[in-house]
């Protein structure tokens, strides 16, 4: 069964940025659906962006502009480029896979966002 494994979180000033990274067990080419999510404390988790097999990316309203999903299939990696964070970007950070039946998610990386 496929794994993931978030990396890249940390604290960071506003306005600054950071690059998280899904590392998969096994080659992205078969899953159509890859995705990062976030839950902030007392929040509910909420997808920031998504990326397909295909190539087409989705965004949340409140990152539009400032980041950018992107998977490397040769590298069985997903990215997130996180660039001009503000404090509401604080949260854990989750990788997903959606493949078949399967819904598949990372163990989640820290963002912190403050001066």
């Amino acid at each position: 069964q496929l794994q993931l494994v978030d990396s890249g979180g940390g604290l960071v000033q506003p306005g600054g940025s950071l690059r998280l990274s899904c590392a998969a067990s096994r080659t992205l080419f078969s899953i159509n659906f890859m995705g990062w999510y976030r839950q902030a404390p007392g929040k509910q988790r909420e997808l920031v962006a998504s990326i397909t097999s295909g190539g087409s990316t989705n965004y949340a309203d409140s990152v539009k502009g400032r980041f950018t999903i992107s998977r490397d299939n040769a590298k069985n990696t997903v990215y997130l480029q996180m660039n001009s964070l503000k404090p509401e970007d604080t949260a854990v950070y989750y990788c997903n896979a959606k493949y078949g039946f399967f819904d598949i998610w990372g163990q989640g990386t820290q963002v912190t966002v403050s001066s």
